[in-house]
């Protein structure tokens, strides 16, 4: 079914789990993330970056993505991830997206919010929830950077939660994006803080490469939203390199894929603590 991870999220809070948010950008790994939810019994959130630029590109996606998880046994988010402006939060409400996230973290408190609050007034009029984030998480290659990475000010989340409007929160507290060049270094204090104060889920991106015991701490800890992109790629890679894709081993390429994309996800809602929630 396909619900608005406002409702699954809110479950997440109030039971202390997090539901891990899946990179999912076409059918093969849309089926796969579906399957390994459905297995699981567990609430699945599937993450959709608008990196072309093209219109066709999300509406053909929302009408593949929207019809599988209408129609899977488990609860089923489908959210814009980092969309960049305006149109773009609405052209996914225009193809069927549940959530949309708005990523104006590297602008000022008063944009940032400007921003985020008038995408979730028409949102909200539609029944679609809305992301943002706070304080800004950097990426792996520049990990050791401090410029890259803002942590989130848990009394300053507070208020942009209310002067955005948005339902649930990505905050910064020591992940990043994609490969990490260092060690990761997670503040679980102000982890714990933002959950204690901050009134809406919690959502951690850059959970790739963070470290399996990091992860399940954080889940612990309040965390109820997990972006895993890359580590479920090389989970693919992986699927494919351990077979003979010579020959008449070429025709089973899409399904090496499939079962390293699986093998990952499966994992991840073991760790994070979704299995059975559904």
């Amino acid at each position: 079914m396909l619900v608005s991870m406002v409702e699954t999220m809110a479950k997440a809070r109030a039971n202390m789990y997090c539901i891990p948010a899946l990179s999912a950008a076409n059918e093969i790994t849309v089926k796969a993330a579906i399957a390994a939810a459905e297995e699981k019994n567990a609430p699945l959130i599937m993450l959709y970056m608008f990196n072309t630029g093209k219109v066709d590109d999300i509406l053909s996606y929302g009408y593949m993505a929207t019809r599988l998880a209408e129609k899977a046994s488990v609860p089923v988010s489908i959210i814009l991830d980092h969309g960049s402006s305006f149109d773009h939060c609405m052209l996914a409400m225009r193809a069927g997206f549940s959530d949309v996230m708005l990523d104006k973290s590297s602008e000022p408190y008063e944009v940032n919010a400007a921003e985020v609050a008038a995408v979730a007034k028409v949102a909200h009029a539609v029944g679609v929830g809305v992301e943002a984030e706070f304080g800004h998480v950097g990426t792996g290659d520049k990990y050791d950077d401090a410029a890259d990475t803002v942590f989130t000010v848990p009394s300053e989340a507070v208020s942009f939660l209310a002067d955005s409007g948005a339902d649930t929160l990505a905050v910064s507290v020591g992940t990043s994006h994609g490969v990490y060049k260092g060690t990761p270094k997670i503040d679980f204090d102000l982890l714990a803080e933002l959950h204690e104060v901050v009134p809406a889920p919690l959502v951690i991106h850059g959970g790739s490469g963070t470290g399996e015991e990091n992860l399940h701490r954080m889940c612990r800890m309040g965390a109820n939203k997990l972006n895993i992109a890359n580590e479920l790629m090389q989970g693919c890679v992986r699927g494919v390199e351990s077979n003979d894709c010579t020959g008449f081993g070429a025709y089973g390429f899409f399904n090496y894929i499939t079962n390293g994309y699986k093998e990952v996800a499966l994992h991840m809602f073991d760790l994070c603590g979704a299995t059975g929630q559904a």
